[in-house]
């Protein structure tokens, strides 16, 4: 786990850089553009890449080398970025267009690849912890990310923050190119003639576009990339809704909560990665779907209560509650997806990038339109509420499905191999 944990930091590194771009490239196109609309169309353009991208990355992953996708991801975010920033005034909004396409498609490819790979860089049995690392990793990352840009655009300028988030892309794509970590099964390597890869892409090929060769393969994997894709709409109406609530708790302060909230979850979340790990070590086995299930309706009612207005202790512990549940769920998640056999995994994951992204992208877009007509409380209600009952309806989903023989508890996805032709047997667990 040394040479992984290793990788987990360049790639929390690399994800400091996304979120610190986050921020400083937003204000940095309203500061070379003085339109609104500018900044507009560059979130719009780097969200719809995030999506193009998933249905892209899930067959890339599948049949090329993931280590030289992710170092290739890096390195053309870094140079986007430099571009940018070296461009005359006059061309700087375009480059900074391309950039939002290239950070928004090479996020999502990264990404895709990192997780199909943990499985292979680790083993089976020890991907729940390789993936609360990653996660941890990346909680720290953001909240790194978004205190220090204000920090240092003001400090040293705009150029100085976008030249240190390209380096952050650097020093990642360094580090994966130096470790020697297997990111493929054996007999699954890009161009080999190995059984399961043949059969992989001729399963593919004989039935039908992903999401259906998904469907019919693994349902359960699919109903749960349709929840996790529902659960965004939830997630962008906090994130959305939380500088408006902060300004109406405290009109002169409202960073300071905003700072606390991200804070406390953060901390929340990364005590939830332990405890997942230890929980998977004690059983021999990771938590399942209905874990996953419960421990969303957990995060929606932490956050829609984080938004009925409770004192600031008590709104805290909620942050803190909210932030362990989203880091189980998160680690429940992509360890069940991961389940999948190796060469079926980088479609999954790229399905779950379309769904996740397209749930945040339309989320962040309605919860925008709403709160100029309703509260805070009242969209987050809304659409975490909607994520809870489609957990509700998940749960009740599986309980069925166990009662009437859909898989023995807690055997995941397995295939068996006939000829040259995968045939997933549909014998997902439905154990909590």
């Amino acid at each position: 786990m040394l040479l992984f944990r290793l990788l987990v930091l360049g790639n929390s590194v690399s994800a400091y850089g996304s979120y610190l771009n986050l921020v400083a490239v937003n204000v940095f196109v309203y500061r070379t553009t003085g339109s609104s609309l500018a900044v507009g169309a560059f979130m719009a353009l780097r969200l719809a890449a995030t999506v193009v991208s998933g249905f892209i990355s899930g067959e890339l992953v599948s049949r090329h080398d993931r280590r030289k996708i992710m170092v290739a991801a890096d390195l053309l975010q870094a140079a986007a970025l430099v571009g940018a920033l070296l461009t005359s005034r006059e061309a700087r909004l375009v480059a900074l267009y391309a950039f939002a396409l290239v950070t928004g498609a090479c996020a999502t490819a990264s990404q895709t690849a990192l997780r199909s790979a943990v499985p292979e860089m680790v083993g089976a049995a020890e991907r729940v912890g390789a993936n609360g690392l990653v996660a941890t990793g990346r909680s720290i990352a953001m909240v790194a990310g978004f205190s220090s840009a204000g920090v240092l655009t003001a400090a040293y300028g705009y150029s100085a923050a976008l030249a240190v988030d390209a380096g952050t892309f650097l020093v990642s794509a360094a580090v994966l190119s130096l470790l020697p970590l297997r990111t493929r099964a054996d007999g699954a390597l890009p161009g080999a003639e190995g059984e399961a890869g043949e059969a992989g892409g001729e399963e593919t090929r004989r039935t039908g576009p992903g999401a259906l060769v998904l469907l019919r393969a693994f349902p359960v994997v699919a109903v749960l990339i349709a929840v996790r894709g529902v659960d965004g709409l939830g997630s962008s109406s906090h994130n959305v809704a939380l500088p408006v609530y902060s300004a109406i708790r405290d009109a002169a302060h409202p960073a300071a909560f905003i700072s606390w909230f991200w804070a406390t979850w953060a901390v929340g979340n990364v005590v939830a990665q332990q405890l997942c790990r230890r929980l998977a070590l004690r059983r021999g086995r990771p938590p399942g779907e209905r874990a996953f299930a419960l421990g969303a309706c957990v995060m929606s009612a932490a956050f829609i209560a984080v938004f009925s207005t409770p004192p600031t202790g008590p709104a805290m512990g909620l942050a803190l509650l909210a932030g362990m549940a989203d880091g189980f769920t998160e680690t429940v998640y992509v360890s069940r997806l991961q389940e999948t056999p190796d060469h079926w995994r980088g479609r999954v994951f790229g399905l779950s990038a379309v769904a996740e992204n397209t749930g945040f992208g339309l989320g962040m877009l309605l919860s925008a339109a709403l709160l100029e007509r309703s509260s805070p409380f009242a969209v987050v209600g809304a659409f975490h509420g909607l994520a809870i009952a489609l957990c509700l309806l998940l749960l009740a989903w599986l309980q069925r499905r166990r009662r009437r023989g859909g898989g023995p508890v807690g055997t995941g996805a397995r295939a068996s191999y006939s000829g040259r032709t995968v045939r997933p047997v549909l014998t997902e667990g439905t154990d909590a």
